[in-house]
């Protein structure tokens, strides 16, 4: 598990590294500018990195699966080796599955006012800046990413409802308190990507993105990713000992402050 919490810090802090500086870039720089190429190459990376936190959340998924329902062939079964594997089959599916919906896009001609109104160079924006006829690049780039998602939400559904059926037949309640306290946190970011991602990729749409879509993309970008290491950080013991001792201690400092 630690191989592939390790690796899915390694791809959060790309993740923000893809969007997050340009961001705000062009919020300092009003008049900000890039390139063709490089809108195309932040276009790449940044669904590319997407992707793969997709297949990193289904591989986490199936390692608590593992874990839960299997304790006793699970270190076989998920052995490091298993894990490299795993870690090195997410990397590469997430670099390749959009490698089509781009072909497809960057073949398109661009005309207009060639403003991107949106934070991040994201298909729609791109798409709206296409001269007619867009052909079948639409819904290409729709196709792929709603198999993308839909295909992970359900492994991970599948795989967490087996979890919970099976800890529902648990008679141990500290072993139930446990398990279940191990897949909320997992969970809890599940529900954070990809409730975001569903909310602005899986309804096609087209033009100019919202106030609403803009905010959504910044959540997912930036405060998602950021939470993260926060969420996983609060299942280690030592973490939430820490975090109590400084509670206590702020306490006591204003209370002292209050008394004086």
């Amino acid at each position: 598990m630690y191989i592939l919490l390790s690796n899915f810090s390694w791809l959060e802090m790309c993740y923000v590294s893809a969007t997050v500086p340009r961001m705000l870039s062009d919020l300092t720089y009003r008049q900000g500018t890039i390139s063709f190429h490089s809108c195309f190459l932040q276009f790449y990376v940044f669904f590319s990195l997407g992707s793969t936190e997709c297949f990193f959340l289904s591989t986490m998924s199936l390692d608590r699966y593992l874990a839960i329902c299997h304790p006793l062939r699970y270190p076989q079964i998920m052995s490091p080796n298993s894990c490299y594997v795993l870690v090195a089959a997410c990397w590469v599916l997430g670099f390749l599955w959009y490698v089509i919906p781009v072909i497809f896009i960057s073949k398109l001609s661009f005309c207009g006012p060639q403003i991107i109104n949106h934070f991040l160079c994201d298909p729609g924006p791109i798409l709206s800046l296409a001269c007619p006829p867009l052909g079948i690049a639409p819904t290409v780039c729709q196709m792929f990413m709603n198999v993308l998602v839909l295909g992970n939400v359900f492994f991970v559904l599948l795989s967490y409802g087996v979890v919970i059926l099976t800890l529902m037949k648990t008679s141990l309640q500290g072993s139930l308190k446990k398990s279940f306290s191990t897949i909320s946190f997992h969970l809890l970011v599940v529900t954070l990507f990809y409730g975001s991602v569903a909310g602005m990729y899986l309804a096609p749409s087209g033009g100019s993105p919202s106030e609403v879509t803009k905010a959504v993309t910044v959540f997912y970008t930036a405060v998602t990713p950021f939470l993260n290491p926060m969420i996983y950080c609060l299942r280690n013991d030592q973490v939430k000992e820490a975090a109590r001792k400084l509670w206590k201690r702020r306490v006591k400092l204003l209370r002292s402050k209050v008394t004086t």
